[in-house]
């Protein structure tokens, strides 16, 4: 089965960064996914964030691809076509009119142009859109359409369109999903206008009724004060809830592109902080929102839903909790099993890999986990287990790094859709423990999420150093290789964690 997820402006960014943290703990199942960002602001901070996480989950990827066979950890292939922006390859200025040549169609085409004068007002034929479209979806749908997909000679389009038709025409299955906002400037514009462009072409190539194609409509969630600027065309939250209404008569009435649809919002608007026109500004931290979309492009990869509207809700307005998630035994398994994972990590497993390179690998000989995965000194300094690698390798010690880089990025995205104004997040204690994981030391690690169902004889078990016990007694041919040093050690401790 190959995947595709298209996220459309600084929402769509936000939900492929969640569909990463998710896919990173095997909760979307798949050898395959691509990715592929579109948004008019190239450095919009909520895109270079999301980017980030994509570019750390590569990395852990290519160390620990080939895992035990009970381990979810880093399963799926994520690739990146990259950020696509409608003017890449445009000569003109960042401006609607400049984009349309409105100064020379009013020499050549008057009609046209009193068109044009009717659809846009001066500011808005004026204004740069180099921090996007700026939460007008007229500006953006106008752009947007200039998309040549029966050419299809602009990249990355080209590939996108290539590998789903050849995996359609080869009899795989292919899904197609598409993400974004329907209420600000890009994702409203984006969504339909694209959508409709990618299920025209399949259609007249012969294999839509080979892909199915989904959408993940973000509903209004949060809001910003407007701020002192001189801009006269920027996005106001006020709009949004009309932005919403207008958008979603448009998809009941005329939008055909989409077989599944989901609709996630929120009824409370969680308040933002400074206002951003754009750019690296713009970046909002993530919410339980992005959070649900991610288990929504989950259904849709791997629950082959029904065509149709598809919405999730909860029990109690102002409270999530475990039994709010849908799939909520597998679901909370997988990131309970990760998060614990990624506090030991960073609490325990990091501070004795670094005093054993700073003051040799002598003070860890002795410990089990350490003895089945690493060369040791003995006697007059020779080493022992030779066939086992040095801790102090480049090769070690970077795989150090890039297990640390994927620990913080999975804790901080954790940690931050917790904090949610006016809304009380009962998954993990995140408020207590995540801000450090320093502060789990001599805890039982039960205490890190809400609602652990063990018992209280297990749970006060369940410390640092029963698991490092556990790690000596497990058989490693059980392991695809390479199943010792850093990438074995972290296999071990991560199957080991799961509750």
């Amino acid at each position: 089965m190959s995947l595709y997820v298209i996220g459309i402006g600084g929402t769509g960014a936000k939900c492929i960064e969640a569909i990463i943290q998710l896919a990173s703990v095997g909760l979307i199942p798949s050898s395959q996914l691509r990715v592929l960002f579109v948004d008019a602001d190239e450095t919009n901070g909520n895109l270079q964030r999301s980017k980030d996480s994509l570019g750390i989950y590569q990395k852990c990827y290519q160390l620990l691809k080939g895992n035990h066979e009970e381990c979810s950890w880093m399963t799926t292939n994520i690739k990146s076509y990259g950020v696509w922006s409608p003017f890449t390859n445009s000569n003109a200025d960042r401006k609607l009119g400049s984009f349309f040549s409105y100064d020379t169609l009013k020499q050549t085409s008057p009609p046209l142009a009193n068109l044009f004068d009717v659809l846009y007002t001066e500011d808005e034929r004026n204004v740069s859109l180099e921090v996007g479209f700026r939460g007008r979806p007229a500006i953006g749908s106008s752009i947007m359409t200039q998309i040549n997909l029966d050419r299809l000679n602009e990249e990355p389009w080209r590939s996108l369109i290539t590998e789903i038709e050849n995996n359609a025409g080869g009899g795989a299955e292919a899904k197609v999903l598409l993400c974004g906002s329907i209420f600000g400037g890009t994702g409203a514009s984006g969504l339909p206008t694209i959508g409709r462009l990618i299920a025209n072409k399949l259609e007249q190539d012969g294999v839509r009724d080979k892909v199915k194609i989904g959408c993940i409509f973000g509903l209004p969630y949060f809001n910003f004060p407007k701020g002192n600027n001189s801009e006269q065309v920027y996005a106001s939250s006020d709009l949004f809830l009309l932005n919403t209404e207008a958008a979603l008569r448009y998809y009941k009435e005329q939008a055909q592109q989409f077989d599944t649809k989901y609709l996630i919002g929120n009824q409370t608007m969680e308040k933002l902080g400074e206002f951003s026109v754009g750019k690296d500004t713009q970046v909002n931290r993530p919410h339980f929102v992005e959070f649900y979309a991610g288990l929504a492009a989950r259904h849709f990869f791997c629950d082959n839903p029904a065509n149709g509207v598809h919405v999730m809700s909860r029990n109690k307005a102002g409270i999530l909790q475990w039994n709010d998630i849908p799939n909520t035994e597998e679901v909370k398994t997988k990131l309970v099993n990760a998060a614990r994972f990624a506090f030991i990590w960073l609490a325990d497993f990091q501070d004795q890999l670094q005093l054993g390179k700073n003051q040799g690998i002598k003070e860890l000989n002795g410990l089990a986990w350490f003895d089945k995965f690493f060369q040791g000194m003995g006697m007059f300094g020779m080493k022992t287990r030779k066939e086992l690698p040095d801790l102090g390798d480049t090769t070690q010690q970077e795989a150090i790094k890039t297990i640390d880089a994927w620990c913080e990025d999975f804790l901080r995205w954790i940690k931050d859709i917790h904090y949610c104004d006016n809304e009380s997040i009962r998954l993990f204690k995140a408020k207590e423990y995540f801000p450090n994981p320093q502060n789990l030391k001599g805890e039982k690690l039960g205490n890190l999420f809400w609602d652990d169902a063990r018992g209280k004889e297990i749970v006060d078990r369940d410390t640092s150093v029963t698991l490092k016990n556990s790690i000596g007694d497990l058989d490693l041919r059980n392991f695809s290789e390479p199943n010792q040093g850093v990438t074995g050690l972290a296999k071990a401790v991560y199957v080991t964690c799961k509750v």
